[in-house]
């Protein structure tokens, strides 16, 4: 897997058995060879089943749920362990773009110590997600997040950190040395992603838009607002309200206020 020239891209994804057919069709649309090293890491408390990647590294959950942060930073340990220069972290619920590795590497070349992040595209039910010359017709990237031109790499402003998604990003082996880790202490549902970007804009690491590096996220069945995470949403909110003075998620905690369920005062959010 390693290429003639010594490079080697990891790709590091997160999943459990909720997440089991996405991650196939991932895996699928990542596989061949030569191609990069698959690493997952499996977040659920249960064994996990067979699978294509190459390594399968375990993180169970702990005591408020899952250990998203945790199993990133164990993910990305484990690929520079192997020799991976580059570390793409993809969602289970996302398939690469047939460009997406290459203007992830292009990107880390240019700028090896930033965080990088492509655009993602919401699919609707039932595409085909096996075939890449379809996904490219239904590239629409979210419309919340930057998406530059085609081979561009625009740099977010202090004001874009909180739009970073962890649905699709990537770096250098360098670039992940010198960024902070994710906060282990943050557990289940929500906020360790935008903990990292606040934790990035506070070093001052470049975090960057690279247009043409393309996701396309499967669909899924969702609630909105999420009233199965409301608890890991008070709990993880409170934890980043403590660094940074400041809530995250107020659309949900806000959606969650109108139906009676939290209350907002001095102290923050919590349960009416």
């Amino acid at each position: 897997m390693t290429r003639g020239d010594g490079t080697l891209t990891a790709v590091i994804t997160l999943s459990s058995s909720g997440r089991l057919s996405h991650l196939r069709r991932q895996q699928d649309a990542l596989g061949g060879r030569p191609g990069p090293l698959r690493i997952v890491v499996w977040i659920g408390d249960d064994e996990p089943p067979s699978l294509a990647a190459e390594i399968v590294h375990r993180v169970a959950p702990g005591r408020d749920g899952l250990r998203l942060a945790a199993a990133r930073n164990a993910g990305a340990a484990r690929a520079i362990a192997e020799g991976a220069d580059l570390l793409v972290f993809l969602d289970a619920d996302c398939v690469p773009g047939p460009y997406l590795l290459d203007r992830y590497r292009t990107a880390a070349e240019s700028h090896p110590n930033a965080i990088l992040c492509g655009p993602v595209t919401y699919l609707a039910e039932g595409v085909d997600v096996v075939d890449s010359a379809a996904l490219d017709g239904l590239t629409s990237p979210h419309p919340a997040r930057p998406s530059p031109p085609d081979g561009a790499t625009v740099p977010a402003s202090p004001s874009e950190y909180p739009l970073f998604w962890s649905l699709s990003f990537a770096t250098s082996a360098a670039g992940w040395r010198g960024a902070p880790d994710f906060d282990e202490g943050y557990e289940g549902y929500g906020s360790e992603d935008t903990d990292f970007a606040f934790a990035l804009r506070d070093r001052g690491i470049p975090l960057m838009w690279v247009g043409g590096a393309h996701a396309y996220h499967q669909h899924h069945p969702t609630q909105s607002p999420p009233w199965q995470h409301l608890d890991d949403i008070l709990r993880n909110g409170a934890r980043f309200a403590r660094r940074w003075g400041e809530w995250p998620m107020t659309g949900w905690l806000e959606r969650f206020e109108e139906a009676g369920a939290v209350v907002h005062d001095s102290g923050g959010w919590r349960r009416a």
